[in-house]
C-alpha cells in the first residue's frame, strides 16, 4: 500500500508541475495513474484530500485556482516558482560555514532536516561540505520527547496544552500556553508563551513535560508580541545573588565555590602546606547556599550568616542520621515514565521527499546508490527499491516517452545512478521551514561562539540572510522563534581562541584542569585534535597523556592553559570521539548506582542521564544511573541532603554517611577555627 501511494503522489505531482493550468479533481482522477483504484466517488475524494494534506506538510505548495471557468469548480497546480528552490550562490567561506551550521544539529532531531537542506543545495549546485572545518564540532542535542511537538507547534503558531511538573511538586498540572519561541540555555530547552490558565508569560523547561504535547488546531494562530527577548525572558529566570556569606574552605577545595567568591584570603598552613582559606561568596537563597557547601563535605564549612550555619548543619545531620535504605524494590514501585515521544511519519512521505531530491541530485552527476544510501541512512537494497518505484513514474499518458527513464541495470550492477527523461523534476524543491530553520538557528549558535575557528561574522550574516530569501515565506518567524544562549565569560573565550590557534600551529597544550566529577584539580599535557560546542558549553577535544586516551575538557574549568614548544603528536590510530550519544561517554565498567529522591529531587533525573526511573509510593522516585566516578555520587547525595539517599552500593551510602559525619564535626567545633579533619582523596 505504501509503495503504490509514493507512486500515486509522485505521478500527482509530476502532473500538477507539467500543467499550465488548475486541473479539478475530476480530471486528476482520470488523468493521474493510481487514482483508478478509487472504487467510489466518496473513496476518491478521501484518497485525494489525504494526498493533498501530505504533499503540503512535505513543503509543496499545491496552489489552488478556478479549474472549470463555466462551473467554477476548483482545480489544482503546482506553480514552479513557488516550487523550485530559487539560484543561490556561495561564496568559499558562506559554503564552510553553512556546512558547520547543519552538523550543529547532527545528533539531535533536526538532524535530518538540517541534512536534506544540504542536499537539496547540492542538487542545486550549491558547494556545500558538511565536513568542512573538521576541528570545530558544534552541537545541539534535543532528548527531550516534547521538543518535536512544541517545535512543530511554534512553527505553525499553534497553541499546545501538556502536563507539567514544577520542582519540589509531586502532582503534574495541566497547562495551555500560546507558545512564542524556544530557548536552549545551558544544554535545556525552554518553551516561552502565554500561559492561557494562569493569564501571564511564563516560561516551562521542556524536561519538565509529562506525558504528550498536544497541538490544537482550531481557533486563531499564535500572535507573538512586538520586541519580546526570548533568550532575556529565560535567562531572567534565574534569581540575581543579593546576599554574602563568609566560608571557609580547605586548601586546594572546593575549586567551585572559589571561583565564584568575591573575595578569597589565603589563612595559615601547617608545616604541610595544608590550611583553610576564607572566601566571600555571594548568594540568593539560604537552601541553595546549604546545598552547594554541603556538596563539599569536610572540606567546606559556612561560618555566617548564623541561620546559613544551622542550617547547614541540620542538613548534613540529616545524611549522617540516615537509615540504610532497603535494596529491594518497595511494594508498589511504578514503571518508569514513558517517554511520549512523537511517533514517526508514514514511511510514504519519507520515500516521496527522497525521490524528489534524488532527481535532481543525480541528473547530469556521477552518483551511486551507496553514496545515497549513506545520506538517508537506508540500505543500499532500499535505494534500489526507490529508483525501480521511481521507473514507473511520469507524465500522464504512462507511454514509455512520458515515464522517467532509470537504469536499473548499472544501479544493481556498478551502482551507478542513472536517469533521464526527468526534466519536470530537475530542479530541487524549496526547503521547507523545518529544513531552512535549522541551518540558521546553526548560524546563530556560531555567531553566538567566540572566534569560532575564525570565521567571518560577514560570512555568517551573508549566508543567513541567502538563507532567508531562497526558504521565503516557508520559513516565517520560526528561524527567530528558536534560539540558544550561550553562558561565557571572556576567561572562556580567551581560553577557546588559544585552544584554536593551538590546533592551526599544531602545538600540544598544558592544563591544570579541574575534574567535572570530582573536586580536584589535575595537570593535563594534551595533544588538541579539535573544538566541541554541546549545548552551549564549549570543549576541548585531545589526546591526553596523563589517561593515555582521548578526553574532552570543558574549557570553563580549565583553570590555566599553557602553549608547549612541542609539536602535537597523536598517536597512529587514535581517531576523535563520536559524539552520537552525547559528550558524555558511558561504559559497561561505569559503577551502577540507586538512589532514592524526594518528589523535590525529581531535577536529578531531568540534569543526568539516568538507566531508569521508576515511582515510589507517597511520590518519590528511585532513579538508577551509571558513573565512571562513584566518589561523585557521594558528592551529589551530600548536596540532596534530606532530599535523596543512595540506595546501593551499600559502601558507597555509608561512604556519604561518613563524610557528613566529618563535615559535622567543623560545625561543632569554634566558628573562628574549624576543625581540620582528614579525609581520604577518591580517584577522578
Amino acid at each position: 500500500m505504501s509503495r503504490r501511494k509514493t507512486e500515486r503522489q509522485l505521478n500527482l505531482v509530476i502532473c500538477l508541475l507539467s500543467t499550465r493550468r488548475h486541473l479539478t479533481a475530476q480530471e486528476i482522477r482520470q488523468t493521474v495513474h493510481g487514482y483508478a483504484e478509487a472504487e467510489t466517488e466518496s473513496a476518491f475524494k478521501r484518497m485525494f484530500e489525504r494526498d493533498k494534506r501530505e504533499l503540503r506538510d512535505s513543503g509543496i505548495p499545491i496552489q489552488v485556482g478556478t479549474g472549470d471557468a463555466i462551473s467554477g469548480e476548483e482545480g489544482y497546480r503546482i506553480s514552479r516558482s513557488d516550487y523550485e528552490l530559487p539560484e543561490i550562490e556561495l561564496l568559499p567561506d558562506e559554503a564552510l560555514v553553512l556546512g558547520l551550521a547543519a552538523r550543529a544539529w547532527r545528533h539531535a532531531s533536526l538532524g535530518e532536516a538540517a541534512a536534506n537542506a544540504l542536499f537539496k543545495l547540492r542538487s542545486a549546485g550549491v558547494p556545500v561540505d558538511s565536513e568542512a572545518a573538521p576541528g570545530l564540532t558544534p552541537a545541539m542535542r534535543t532528548d527531550e520527547p516534547s521538543f518535536g511537538p512544541v517545535w512543530q507547534a511554534v512553527r505553525d503558531r499553534r497553541p499546545i496544552s501538556f502536563g507539567y511538573r514544577k520542582p519540589g511538586q509531586t502532582e503534574t498540572e495541566n497547562r495551555e500556553i500560546e507558545p512564542w519561541g524556544i530557548v536552549n540555555l545551558r544544554g535545556h530547552w525552554y518553551v516561552v508563551g502565554h500561559d492561557r490558565v494562569r493569564g501571564a508569560r511564563r516560561v516551562f523547561r521542556l524536561g519538565r513535560v509529562r506525558g504528550e504535547v498536544t497541538v490544537l488546531r482550531d481557533g486563531p494562530e499564535v500572535v507573538i508580541p512586538e520586541g519580546v527577548d526570548l533568550r532575556s525572558v529565560v535567562a531572567g529566570q534565574r534569581a540575581e545573588p543579593e546576599r554574602t556569606a563568609v566560608l571557609r574552605v580547605r586548601t586546594d577545595s572546593a575549586h567551585a565555590l572559589r571561583r565564584s567568591a568575591l573575595r578569597v584570603v589565603p589563612g595559615e598552613r601547617d608545616s604541610s602546606g595544608v590550611g583553610w582559606d576564607t572566601l566571600t561568596y555571594p548568594y540568593a537563597d539560604t537552601p541553595d547556599l546549604v546545598r552547594r557547601v554541603a556538596s563539599f563535605g569536610s572540606r567546606a564549612v559556612v561560618v555566617e550568616p548564623a541561620e546559613a550555619r544551622e542550617a547547614s548543619a541540620a542538613h548534613l545531620a540529616a545524611v549522617a542520621e540516615a537509615e540504610p535504605a532497603a535494596t529491594a524494590a518497595p511494594d508498589g514501585l511504578g514503571a518508569a515514565e514513558e517517554s511520549g515521544a512523537p511517533a514517526r511519519g508514514p514511511r510514504s512521505a519519507d520515500q516521496l521527499r527522497r525521490l524528489l531530491m534524488l532527481v535532481p541530485y543525480a541528473l547530469g552527476r556521477d552518483v551511486r546508490v551507496p553514496e545515497v544510501a549513506r545520506h538517508f541512512g537506508l540500505s543500499e537494497k532500499q535505494v534500489v527499491a526507490d529508483l525501480s518505484l521511481l521507473w514507473m513514474c511520469g507524465l500522464p499518458g504512462y507511454t514509455p516517452g512520458d515515464l522517467i527513464d532509470v537504469d536499473l541495470d548499472a544501479a544493481k550492477e556498478t551502482g551507478e545512478i542513472i536517469i533521464g527523461n526527468a526534466d519536470t523534476l530537475a530542479q530541487p524543491l524549496r526547503l521547507t521551514a523545518d529544513e531552512a530553520a535549522s541551518l540558521v538557528v546553526g548560524l546563530s549558535l556560531l555567531e553566538a561562539l567566540p572566534e569560532a575557528e575564525g570565521l567571518e561574522v560577514g560570512a555568517l550574516k551573508r549566508v543567513g540572510e541567502k538563507l532567508r530569501a531562497a526558504a521565503g515565506a516557508a520559513l516565517g518567524s520560526l528561524a527567530d522563534s528558536v534560539q540558544v544562549r550561550l553562558e561565557g565569560d571572556e576567561q572562556v573565550a580567551r581560553t577557546q581562541r588559544r585552544c584554536a590557534d593551538a590546533l592551526e600551529t599544531g602545538q600540544r597544550l598544558h592544563l591544570r584542569y579541574l575534574s567535572g566529577y570530582l573536586d580536584q584539580v589535575t595537570e593535563r599535557d594534551v595533544d588538541p585534535m579539535g573544538l566541541v560546542v554541546q549545548d552551549g558549553y564549549p570543549f576541548l577535544e585531545g589526546y591526553c597523556h596523563l589517561r593515555r586516551d582521548v578526553r574532552l575538557f570543558r574549557l570553563d574549568r580549565v583553570l590555566e592553559l599553557t602553549v608547549l614548544p612541542y609539536a602535537a603528536e597523536v598517536p597512529e590510530g587514535v581517531g576523535r570521539r563520536d559524539l552520537s550519544g552525547g559528550v558524555l561517554q558511558r561504559s559497561d565498567r561505569d559503577a551502577e548506582v540507586v538512589l532514592d529522591l524526594e518528589p523535590t529531587a525529581r531535577w536529578v533525573t531531568e540534569d543526568y542521564v539516568c538507566e531508569s526511573v521508576a515511582e515510589l509510593p507517597g511520590g518519590g522516585i528511585r532513579a538508577t544511573l551509571r558513573t565512571p566516578a562513584p566518589a561523585w555520587v557521594v558528592r551529589l547525595a551530600l548536596h540532596l541532603g534530606p532530599q535523596g539517599r543512595v540506595v546501593s552500593p551499600e559502601a558507597l551510602a555509608e561512604e556519604t554517611r561518613a563524610e557528613a559525619r566529618r563535615a559535622l564535626e567543623h560545625y561543632r567545633a569554634p566558628q573562628t577555627s574549624p576543625k581540620l579533619v582528614e579525609t581520604t582523596s577518591s580517584p577522578e
